[in-house]
């Protein structure tokens, strides 16, 4: 370990382990601003790890040698045990096979097939929001993580899952989340969560979700093929011929469901709290969506014109990166610029950190989306931007995430006018995911005709 390396002692560690708890990125934050952007911090105390925002380490942690880094043993430990052997929880030559073998399913022509089953899957959603939108104020968060969920499911696994079982196994997610990162965070815990049970509860509710995932499997593999990706994953072969065992197909389903749902709802719910204060943004936006779609549904081919939707889309991101934070473990001695990182370190890239650097942004804390127009983004330093991750594991969905959440938007910012409820305490909750902590309720009512006079604050 480089000697000038900054610490946290593990007494001061364990002492931040509550306020860890309660928002890792307060705590990660207060010592970024006190240390410089490298410092090694005790997690509960007892796991010692590397966190970084600087772009150098980051750059060689995540691609230079990405080869040299695997996801962290808690990390792959906590997620194998609840998700299964997938994309996410493999390393190496299998992980390059998967990661092959799935990419087909967001290639640009499987992209164009799932458009229209999102779109049908939004509409069905709409109905029941735009029922609970007329009563009164609503949550945003848990109505947008249904939608997206039904649409993810349903690019999944076409329209005869049934709706009930889709809330199961979304709950079952959430609830599953949440318990992997108190078992991350405080470490200490785990054995109180072996003998009282917490642990063996939600392995039960785990397998419960996987069977009726697993049923469902079995049931597709009798019938005629469908368009969706869970007829890809069947599909697939490896190079022996092949196909991927039921089990495995349960596995990447699972994995490809927890991915691909709570980073569009969660982008989505920090985009409409940024532009209710920003009509000048909103009625730009909405301009955009009639220029382009002339009334018509969204497609994946739509996606490259959104020029403006697009900066929208990525200060949010930057603001409110879903992933906050990503780690890796060291396989053998490295070096990355002067930080020495010796063999089984745990790097962790600060990826809130890095998008709130004032190093790297000019009023990180302000929501600008003209740092994204194309003359802008060409002054960014490489590795500061990290929505999706970055080298060769990145975000394999980051395309249908796009898609989503444009496609998402398209409807309601031209069928509603919605409005903040005065009054209450919009704060981020770092989980696996980087979610509202109270929820973000919002007025909506029937979108009028409007003058579009006003608009300096996002012109380019």
């Amino acid at each position: 370990m480089s000697p000038t390396l900054p610490v946290v002692s593990r007494s001061r560690s364990f002492s931040d382990s509550r306020a860890m708890a309660r928002n890792p990125v307060q705590v990660l934050t207060k010592y970024t601003e006190l240390l410089g952007d490298t410092f090694r911090f005790y997690f509960g105390g007892v796991k010692e790890a590397i966190v970084t925002t600087n772009p150098v380490v980051i750059q060689h942690v995540l691609k230079t040698n990405a080869e040299n880094y695997h996801k962290s043993e808690i990390q792959v430990k906590r997620m194998g045990h609840f998700l299964g052997k997938g994309l996410l929880t493999t390393h190496g030559e299998a992980w390059r096979t998967q990661r092959r073998l799935i990419q087909k399913g967001f290639d640009r022509k499987q992209l164009d097939v799932l458009s229209s089953i999102m779109q049908d899957s939004l509409a069905d959603s709409l109905r029941d929001f735009d029922r609970e939108a007329r009563i009164g104020p609503v949550d945003i968060y848990p109505h947008l993580m249904k939608i997206t969920f039904g649409m993810v499911g349903r690019s999944l696994f076409g329209a005869r899952l049934k709706e009930e079982d889709i809330d199961l196994i979304s709950l079952t997610i959430s609830t599953v989340q949440e318990f992997m990162v108190r078992q991350t965070i405080q470490p200490y815990l785990n054995p109180w969560f072996a003998v009282s049970g917490e642990l063996r509860r939600h392995e039960e509710m785990r397998t419960r979700a996987d069977g009726i995932l697993l049923d469902y499997i079995r049931r597709r593999r009798q019938e005629a093929p469908g368009h969706d990706l869970l007829q890809i994953l069947m599909d697939a072969r490896y190079s022996d011929g092949e196909g991927m065992s039921d089990e495995l197909v349960l596995s990447e389903s699972m994995q490809l469901l927890v991915a691909g749902h709570e980073t569009s709802s969660n982008a989505l719910s920090w985009l409409l709290y940024l532009l209710s204060s920003r009509p000048d943004c909103l009625e730009r936006i909405r301009q955009e969506f009639d220029s382009v779609l002339a009334g018509r549904p969204l497609s994946y081919s739509d996606v490259p014109k959104f020029e403006f939707a697009t900066q929208i889309i990525q200060e949010a991101l930057r603001l409110y990166p879903p992933f906050w934070m990503v780690d890796r473990m060291a396989l053998a001695d490295d070096r990355a610029g002067d930080l020495v990182i010796p063999r089984g370190s745990t790097v962790v890239v600060f990826v809130y950190g890095a998008h709130h650097s004032r190093q790297h942004w000019e009023n990180p804390e302000s929501f600008q989306p003209e740092r994204f127009t194309k003359a802008n983004e060409k002054l960014h330093r490489p590795f500061t931007y990290l929505p999706f991750g970055a080298g060769p594991r990145g975000c394999i969905g980051g395309n249908y995430a796009m898609l989503q959440v444009l496609m998402i938007l398209s409807v309601l910012l031209r069928k509603y006018d919605f409005r903040l409820v005065p009054g209450q305490t919009i704060e981020a909750r770092p989980m696996v995911i980087l979610r509202p902590e109270h929820g973000i309720r919002m007025t909506f009512t029937e979108a009028i005709p409007r003058d579009a006079g006003r608009m300096s604050g996002c012109l380019p």
